[in-house]
């Protein structure tokens, strides 16, 4: 397979050699479009292959594994996260054993530093298919990030003695983590928990410290954004770096009149992007601001303009030639349809003329007025630009999202981000705790403003997914806005709206997780969840995707320890058993199978004498993960596999083939 990839490489570089010597404007356009079409595929094979690894496999037992914390990752539904490199798990060989995992502790355990040598026994798994059939696949994140195995500890970390140093690449990763993980510390010791945890995550990209209630608040604000390091984050430090240089040689008429005072602030901006990215830990959306502000002050080094479409353009070209996979994820494609839109808005938005000899007061009021006009309408189209987006992968519309951002977006721009900037580069030397006390005055005001939009009314507002061709249309529909000149722009209007105007496929009756686990079934508008107690994120997000708002199915359904039997009055004739080995109540299986029309079985035992129209037993999840079951006008059953959709890629394979 490399070599078809290295052949669709040189087709492409034949093509846009063809296409530099065309004088056929239309011919150019055709052999440019093909050689992208033909070279994307073929980088994105090259770039699967540089990055396949060992996948642990599914349903594995407890591992005593040894290796090194790299990071402290995020936390989960289940707590908090490390991401280990193993040295060894289990009795498994070196061609089977993950280059990553990630293990979420149990609660309570301590969470070591990172480079700190650990052992622990663990559960660990490949990484989860789609919670639902078509969508999110968070196992391929996994697959291009190198984690092949996710899991839970069993016992907390203990320190563990190793035979060898890990590699020198490895153990540099470890240390930056490790500056990072310390500074993060120092900074919630400095301002407390109530303000730190976010402090430290917009700073070193660790949100292991951010209270639970104040995630929730942004998210239903609009403002998650800002806990997620990228291009905001970005475009702040960056131009505050980039306007202190050249306010500073300007200041210095000796310097002033012997130097670029423009290009070297571009450098002092350059270097402050990198230096942030560093210490956000690199994680892709930061990359992918960086890339995007290297290439803006990278214009200016080149005596081009900064802010265009065409430096967008090549940014989004460095990203994909760099990370391929990004064209796949929520936050590319919102990020770059922002970008587009507000270049866009630059490139239309009229340039008032300077009035001479203006009193300053009035001069004052103009400006304060432009501002104001100038920060509606970027946050009002990068809105309307990551709308679609935000619909089709997350469900959820802010109501009070632009408000909210409006108020906050000068206390980031001046107050926070410059604030944390200034004072993680000082904590070192002991100087930072007047920065990091004006940054936390500016994230109490946004936790504030943030809960008073989450408890607005109608603060979310849930929307189902669309179908699968509708992002694609409104992504072009926004495209022929951004890019297209004159009355005809408008034509992409109603296009930029798919995902809004589209019509709903038809609500599935009933979904099944992809272990067997648990499920939930529609009752009207609610997505009754026969165990709400597991596998929530799962259930949530498939009530979301539909429409539907998650609740306990208290009524209807008769629950005990190991399984769920219908009631007469129940919306859905479904029946569940979720014991793996120990056995039901005796004539538990039979009642199942006489009283509902769908029985699902976690393990892979059938019952032969079951008379349900719909049996799912284990081995049907292991082959086909979450299922949708749709009931059809004639009284049958229609079962959609999220495995069919997900299609045969590298990260559905399980365990790698050719490791075997």
């Amino acid at each position: 397979m490399a070599t078809v990839a290295w052949a669709c490489l040189a087709i492409a570089g034949l093509l846009l050699a063809g296409a530099a010597r065309s004088s056929v404007r239309i011919l150019t356009a055709v052999l440019v479009l093909s050689a992208c079409a033909i070279g994307g595929f073929g980088l994105a094979k090259v770039r699967t292959e540089r990055v396949w690894a060992p996948v642990a496999p599914a349903g594995g037992e407890p591992q005593r594994i040894e290796g090194w914390v790299v990071d402290v990752a995020s936390p989960g539904e289940g707590g908090q996260r490390l991401l280990i490199a193993p040295a060894r798990i289990g009795d498994w060989g070196p061609a089977a054993t993950p280059i990553r995992i990630r293990v979420t502790l149990r609660p309570g355990a301590p969470v070591p530093a990172p480079g700190s040598p650990v052992r622990l026994l663990a559960i660990v798994n490949a990484p989860p298919p789609p919670a639902a059939p078509g969508a999110y696949d968070f196992a391929r994140d996994a697959f291009f990030e190198s984690v092949g195995g996710v899991g839970f500890a069993l016992s907390p970390p203990v320190t563990w003695e190793p035979l060898a140093e890990p590699p020198w690449r490895l153990r540099w990763q470890m240390r930056i983590n490790a500056v990072r993980w310390e500074l993060s510390r120092r900074i919630v010791d400095e301002l407390g928990p109530a303000t730190g945890g976010l402090a430290a995550a917009m700073t070193t990209g660790h949100e292991a410290f951010i209270p639970r209630e104040q995630e929730e608040n942004l998210r239903a604000a609009g403002l998650a954004h800002i806990i997620s390091i990228s291009g905001l984050h970005m475009a702040i430090v960056g131009g505050f770096a980039f306007a202190a240089a050249r306010l500073g040689i300007a200041a210095w008429p000796w310097l002033a009149l012997r130097i670029h005072g423009k290009k070297v602030a571009a450098l002092v901006g350059l270097a402050a992007v990198g230096g942030y990215l560093v210490l956000s830990g690199a994680p892709p959306p930061a990359e992918r601001a960086a890339v995007t502000a290297a290439v803006a002050f990278g214009a200016i080094l080149v005596d081009r303009q900064a802010i265009s479409l065409h430096a967008l353009a090549l940014a989004a070209m460095a990203v994909l030639l760099l990370q391929p996979e990004a064209v796949t994820e929520p936050g590319f494609q919102m990020s770059f349809a922002a970008t587009a839109a507000l270049v866009a808005l630059a490139e239309r938005w009229p340039r008032p003329i300077r009035e001479i000899e203006v009193p300053w007061p009035i001069r004052t009021l103009q400006a304060a007025g432009a501002w104001i006009a100038i920060s509606i309408a970027a946050s009002f189209v990068a809105g309307l630009a990551t709308g679609p987006f935000a619909m089709q992968h997350f469900n959820r519309v802010s109501t009070w999202g632009l408000a909210a951002n409006l108020v906050v977006a000068p206390i980031s721009s001046f107050l926070m981000m410059p604030g944390l900037a200034v004072g993680a580069a000082l904590t070192p030397f002991g100087l930072g705790d007047a920065p990091l006390a004006a940054a936390g005055l500016g994230i109490e005001a946004m936790n504030r403003v943030a809960a008073i939009a989450a408890a607005a009314p109608m603060a979310q507002v849930v929307v189902p997914s669309g179908p699968a061709w509708t992002l694609a249309v409104a992504f072009l529909g926004i495209l022929w806005l951004c890019l297209w000149k004159g009355p005809l722009r408008w034509i992409g209007l109603p296009f930029a709206f798919a995902v809004l105007l589209a019509p709903r496929p038809p609500v599935p009756d009933a979904w099944v997780s992809a272990d067997g686990a648990t499920a939930a079934v529609r009752s009207e508008k609610a997505a009754l969840l026969l165990r709400p107690d597991v596998k929530l994120f799962g259930a949530e997000l498939w009530a979301r995707r539909r429409g539907l708002t998650p609740q306990a199915a208290d009524q209807g359904y008769d629950c005990d320890r190991w399984s769920c039997l219908p009631k007469a009055k129940a919306p859905v004739k479904l029946a569940e058993a979720w014991n793996l080995k120990r056995p039901l109540k005796p004539g538990r299986t039979e009642a199942m199978c006489a009283a509902a029309e769908v029985v699902v079985i976690r393990n892979d035992e059938r019952p032969a004498s079951c008379r349900a129209r719909v049996v799912l037993t284990g081995v049907d999840f292991r082959k086909g993960g979450s299922a949708e079951l749709h009931r059809q006008a004639d009284g049958t059953w229609r079962v959609t596999w999220a495995q069919d959709l997900r299609g045969h890629r590298p990260w559905t394979w399980g365990p790698d083939p050719r490791r075997r």
